[in-house]
């Protein structure tokens, strides 16, 4: 017989950034240890939401401290809880959970490590970004990729990242998906594939896969940074399951 409860790792979302991206983050992890486990299993969470207000207005004023203490009580609020390893469910958001992580007695698994070995092993080097302003236009992924995987990363130009922002703050984190959307993104996409050498498209924003997905440009590899992550979850959640 099964022992109960089964050893499986607690998963502490940091999410609300948005509401949209941690649904679906709950719906790959639970999905993803059905598959693993079978019968009735799911995972095991805890969730803090933060307002996406709250993070809309402090993005769009570059306060990154004042993100971090917002953040920071969140986070904690989860390792109260009883988290075995957090996730933050925006690559944006990763720039302020950097000073956070330090001081968290869990670890906070980085949503650019699953997406950068993924690069790495389908033999990709140069690859193309899409995401939030702050994720095209600052260093601090790009750095992260480049460091650590050794990935050159390009970025649409800056009236295409404005664009790429406004489809993503207007329309994909209230549940908007428009066909229009769709072919603008596609069309950058295709444009950074044939003027700037990229092999594949990273698909920044927790959002995005819900309107650009690989069958919309089936020989252009896409890599899903909300799906990668989720199943790295998984991995870490039951590693002490026989």
């Amino acid at each position: 017989m099964t022992p109960r409860p089964l050893p499986q790792k607690t998963i502490g979302l940091l999410g609300g950034s948005s509401n949209i991206a941690t649904m679906e983050y709950y719906r790959f992890l639970n999905d993803g240890v059905n598959a693993r486990l079978g019968g009735w299993e799911i995972a095991e969470t805890l969730i803090a939401g933060m307002n996406f207000g709250n993070i809309e207005a402090m993005v769009r004023a570059d306060d990154w401290d004042g993100l971090s203490t917002y953040m920071r009580t969140k986070a904690q609020a989860l390792v109260a809880g009883g988290a075995d390893v957090i996730l933050c469910v925006s690559n944006t958001l990763h720039r302020p959970l950097a000073a956070i992580a330090p001081d968290l007695p869990v670890p906070i698994l980085h949503i650019g490590d699953p997406t950068g070995q993924a690069i790495k092993d389908a033999g990709l080097q140069r690859v193309a970004l899409f995401g939030t302003q702050p994720i095209m236009r600052l260093d601090y992924m790009k750095d992260h990729w480049r460091d650590n995987f050794g990935l050159e990363i390009v970025t649409p130009t800056p009236d295409e990242q404005h664009e790429i922002d406004r489809i993503i703050f207007d329309e994909l984190v209230k549940g908007d998906i428009r066909d229009a959307s769709r072919q603008r993104y596609v069309a950058i996409a295709n444009r950074l594939r044939a003027d700037e050498g990229a092999q594949g498209l990273i698909l920044g924003c927790t959002e995005i896969f819900l309107l650009l997905d690989q069958p919309d440009i089936p020989d252009f590899p896409m890599f899903n940074t909300a799906r990668l992550h989720c199943d790295a979850a998984v991995d870490l959640a039951l590693r002490d399951i026989k």
